[in-house]
């Protein structure tokens, strides 16, 4: 499965949800997602920017996710395969045996929304609101302009990356994206995720 999206920082996420529900957007529902990223020995699967992750919210999926050639340019661009799992705690102890480790922890609130073919989800980090818009390189743009999104603020990057800036920025204490963690941040991030934007202001 070939997944394109783009993401945007956002100060207002409830303006851009009464955007969503104006323009006919539908709200699929809110979860919190425990995820679980897995790596080898060697941190084989980061230094490939190879995704290995077991994700639980109303559902438990296991994912791998990897650059696609093509990638680059005006979206975020991979290949990913997923799959449902009945069972959290013993996927987790499989990979295990497998002779992967759990190298990092991070948490999500998300709510998403389907516009026609185009999936829009918002979510709340420990460090902050995004929009993801996942869908065609055609309709994605649209739909950022009519949210009223600014597309040179676009982020290509991913959670994982704009955290280890801000990790290694803030000088923490600690790996894991949790908000038990960023209780005891009260910096801003907002500065440090914007060089995550793809193009200086027109």
């Amino acid at each position: 499965m070939l997944e394109t999206e783009v993401k945007f920082q956002l100060t207002d996420p409830e303006v851009i949800r009464r955007r969503l529900i104006r323009a006919g957007a539908v709200s699929k529902g809110n979860t919190f997602e425990l995820n679980y990223r897995y790596d080898d020995a060697d941190n084989r699967l980061l230094a490939a920017q190879h995704l290995l992750r077991l994700r639980r919210d109303h559902r438990n999926r296991l994912t791998f996710k990897q650059p696609h050639p093509s990638g680059g340019g005006q979206f975020k661009t991979h290949d990913e395969l997923e799959i449902e799992v009945s069972d959290f705690d013993t996927t987790h102890q499989i990979l295990k045996a497998l002779g992967f480790h759990r190298a990092q922890i991070y948490e999500k609130h998300r709510e998403t929304f389907d516009m026609g073919t185009t999936e829009i989800c918002l979510d709340h980090l420990p460090y902050g609101h995004f929009a993801e818009i996942e869908g065609t390189p055609e309709a994605i743009p649209t739909v950022a302009e009519r949210l009223g999104l600014e597309w040179h603020r676009r982020i290509l990057a991913n959670y994982l990356q704009i955290f280890e800036t801000i990790r290694q920025s803030l000088k923490l204490p600690f790996n894991d994206v949790t908000f038990a963690h960023f209780k005891t941040v009260p910096e801003d991030m907002a500065p440090l995720i914007r060089q995550f934007e793809a193009e200086p202001p027109p």
